[in-house]
């Protein structure tokens, strides 16, 4: 059970979701790769990604309050082994489908599976430790969810258009202010750890003012995409709602954000709902 539970199974559909529906929106059939990149992107990568960090963070997970449950789970030392080949084992035969279905007609799909593989690692292993790297922490952690996104278009063979980049800027955006503002609520146990963050070297009041900032930014960038895409500016508005009571916090109390991020959780299915309707409504007026 704890295994699966590093996994952070409430997150699965943010990795798997933007691969599915990337790939899907393109194409517009369901296939093999289809079918097998989105398993991948919904267990076994999180596996990796959440598995291996919460293996090589456990000491600090300690004294993390939040750890032991739907946010992260606090892994027996005699689980790590078996959490980390848990992931290899799983991720590789969806591995080797995937690069055998697409062949060598999209070279590009290649590069991004590779890169997007590189960042769930680098994050957490030592003598990478991006997470440890400020700034560079949440551009890693938005990498993690935009690259399926990222993976789909190039393996689909998707055509590059300012819309298209548009769309996924706010995503990266929208991913760095999720990352930011989620660091905030371990400024505390992270400094006690010695570990460094985007929220350890700015304060809880700046970063969280900078996701603030940053998921206004995913809105505006949402006006220049194609019609009904600039609807979703609208759904940034709930996220600024939650975090704004946030706005001033400081670092003694950065631990009360917890209350926003839960929240900030239950938002993400709402929303994700919405932008689902979006999508559908799209590939209606495009057909």
């Amino acid at each position: 059970m704890q295994v699966l539970l590093s996994s952070r199974p409430i997150s699965w559909i943010n990795t798997a979701f933007p691969f599915a529906a990337s790939y899907l929106l393109t194409t517009g059939r369901v296939d093999v790769v289809l079918v097998v990149g989105t398993l991948f992107f919904l267990v076994p990568y999180n596996l990796l990604m959440y598995g291996v960090n919460d293996v090589f963070d456990y000491e600090s997970d300690l004294r993390n309050p939040r750890k032991g449950g739907a946010e992260g789970a606090l892994l027996d030392p005699s689980l790590h082994r078996t959490v980390v080949w848990a992931g290899v084992v799983t991720a590789a035969p969806c591995l080797v489908v995937m690069l055998w279905s697409a062949g060598t007609g999209h070279p590009w799909s290649w590069i991004v599976l590779a890169a997007s593989l590189f960042a769930v690692f680098a994050y957490s292993v030592p003598g990478l430790r991006f997470k440890e790297r400020p700034v560079l922490d949440s551009i890693t952690s938005s990498f993690h969810f935009v690259s399926p996104a990222l993976y789909g278009l190039a393996v689909a063979g998707a055509a590059a258009t300012p819309q298209l980049a548009a769309l996924l800027v706010a995503f990266f955006c929208w991913g760095m202010a999720s990352h930011a503002f989620g660091a905030v609520q371990d400024v505390v146990p992270d400094r006690e750890a010695g570990i460094a963050s985007i929220a350890t070297a700015f304060g809880a009041r700046a970063v969280v003012r900078l996701a603030l900032g940053l998921w206004a930014l995913a809105g505006l960038l949402m006006l220049a995409t194609e019609w009904p895409g600039p609807l979703a500016a609208l759904l940034v508005v709930p996220y600024l709602v939650v975090v704004w009571p946030f706005r001033s916090i400081d670092d003694a109390h950065s631990g009360e954000a917890n209350r926003g991020w839960r929240h900030f959780i239950a938002l993400n299915y709402a929303v994700g709902f919405l932008v689902t309707m979006l999508l559908i409504w799209w590939a209606a007026v495009r057909a």
